[in-house]
This record gives structure tokens, sequence and C-alpha cells, in this order.
């Protein structure tokens, strides 16, 4: 017997249209899942800890603190910048 569309029972080919049902389903509920503003947010915290840590850390998971020095500078930098605008405003 053949899968051509007039050998296939009734039977199959609501068993296979159900499964595409299932299949597409599926799909949608992780589609749904990827584009919640909650995952997305969550998923950008984790992308930017793991830069932080990258920048930060050595590969064996050492401390750079060179590197943690500059950050902590521009951090400063930034924060009296800001001081600076508002006491113009």
């Amino acid at each position: 017997m053949s899968d051509t569309p007039s050998s296939k029972s009734v039977e199959q080919i609501e068993a296979e249209i159900a499964a595409a049902r299932d299949r597409l389903a599926g799909t949608v509920d992780e589609l749904h899942t990827r584009t919640a503003p909650q995952e997305i947010a969550r998923r950008q915290v984790a992308t930017a800890k793991e830069k932080f840590t990258e920048a930060t850390r050595t590969p064996s998971g050492e401390l750079r603190t060179e590197r943690v020095a500059a950050l902590a500078a521009a951090a400063v930098a930034l924060l009296g910048l800001g001081a600076a605008r508002r006491r113009r405003g």
C-alpha cells in the first residue's frame, strides 16, 4: 500500500491532521513564550551578566583588576556628569 492520497484511510488522514495540529500548537506556544516581555527581559539580563563576567574575569575565573578599575572609574565619571547636569538644570 503506497502513501498516495487515494490509498489512505480516513482514519490515517485524520491522524495526520491531528499530529500536524499538535505540532503547530507546540510551535505557537514556543513562539508565545519566546516573545513574552518577561522572557525577553530575562534573556537580556542573562546576556548582560555574561558580558560583564567576560569583561571582568579571565577564562580561568580570575578577576581582571585593571578592567574592574577602569569600569569603576567610568561609572564614577558618568555619575559625576549626571550630578553636574542636575546642578545646572
